[in-house]
């Protein structure tokens, strides 16, 4: 692809919002058109940002010869039946957590992107987060060591969010904590080993036939001798939101806060010390760098959930946008990219059937493997 801008369709318009002013000062793209299948609420934003083509048919948007590229923000249940369509279509794909609900969907996510040279991203916040930079750069310059150990937890209560969620297994969206661990050892999962604990009300279990009110996954990296825990609940669980990562070095170790906007902790050997986590703002074009700190709206009643109880994703917004981009117009990989992702999504899906199953060991199928 040239240096042209891309033209960019955002499909769903609740979270997918926040990505619309991102795209609009970006000067890689256009903020092309956006797909909402309410006519009502597909006209007020795209009158309150003077975007001209709207879609209520995803369909419709995708057989627009115009349209390089989606970017999908719709429910979980639809992710991977909507990239597939787009790559099917010819359309470069970014997507929000996670890539898909069973293993066979994530597969052929990936042989789409082999078969047709098109761009898959999956728009994972955490590993664009400002936490999430701020630790890579201290591992990257050699301050934390080797890597002994990493744990991530992602703790939410989902009570009022739309009903497909109900009852949903913990770690069929477990990509928030399983990302970062990862991504900072630039590593793939080989296997994992889930237990479940607790239990959710009865009457939340029959839609996904999962009773767990907690899933607690060990998962091997691959080629190397570095593990990871992370923990993931949903449902009948007393916990501040928290979406977290903790790193151990051999000479520094990274650990999150307890309380949400607190100041996370740097141990040196043995002592610890309260640091503040710089924005990374400095990374993005100048046009977009404001978006680090805020979101799309000037008030939290308008702000969608996820934005609110997430604290904003860690800036992460910007950073997802600008990659993804970046990536189409240098003409390479994203990051994630298709296999990656798959890997991420994968090990939440395996790690719940492991869970239903004692805790059995569980390899990541090779396609998730680069």
């Amino acid at each position: 692809m040239s240096e042209r801008k891309i033209n960019v369709a955002i499909v769903g318009l609740g979270f997918g919002a926040e990505f619309i002013p991102i795209y609009l000062k970006h000067p890689d793209a256009n903020m092309f058109a956006i797909c909402q299948r309410t006519r009502s609420k597909l006209d007020e934003i795209g009158d309150a940002f003077a975007i001209e083509r709207r879609y209520t048919s995803y369909e419709e948007l995708l057989a627009d010869p115009d349209i390089d590229a989606v970017h999908i923000n719709t429910p979980i249940p639809d992710h991977a039946p909507q990239a597939i369509a787009a790559l099917r279509a010819g359309k470069h794909v970014a997507c929000t957590v996670p890539m898909a609900t069973s293993l066979d969907e994530a597969r052929r996510i990936v042989e789409l992107c082999e078969q047709t040279g098109l761009t898959y991203m999956m728009m994972e916040t955490v590993v664009y987060s400002r936490e999430f930079l701020f630790v890579k750069e201290m591992y990257e310059r050699g301050a934390l060591g080797k890597l002994q150990f990493l744990r991530a937890s992602h703790q939410q209560e989902m009570a009022g969010w739309p009903g497909y969620w109900e009852g949903l297994p913990p770690m069929h969206y477990a990509t928030h904590c399983v990302g970062p661990v990862l991504a900072l050892a630039k590593a793939e999962a080989e296997y994992v080993s889930c237990f479940g604990s607790g239990r959710i009300d009865e009457a939340l279990i029959p839609k996904y036939g999962s009773p767990f009110a907690i899933e607690s996954c060990h998962l091997k990296f691959r080629d190397s001798d570095l593990s990871a825990e992370v923990t993931r609940s949903l449902f009948n669980t007393a916990r501040q939101y928290r979406e977290s990562f903790d790193v151990y070095g051999s000479a520094r170790s990274f650990e999150w806060t307890q309380i949400e906007h607190e100041d996370p902790v740097i141990h040196t050997g043995e002592t610890p010390e309260r640091v503040k986590v710089t924005d990374f703002a400095h990374l993005l074009p100048e046009e977009i760098r404001d978006f680090t700190t805020k979101g799309v709206y000037d008030s939290d009643e308008n702000q969608h959930l996820s934005f609110v109880q997430g604290s904003g994703h860690g800036g992460s917004h910007p950073h997802l946008a600008h990659e993804f981009l970046r990536a189409l117009v240098e003409e390479r990989a994203a990051f994630p990219n298709a296999a990656l992702s798959a890997n991420w999504t994968c090990v939440g899906i395996l790690a719940h059937e492991s869970a239903m199953q004692g805790g059995k060991l569980l390899k990541l199928p090779d396609f998730t493997w680069s």
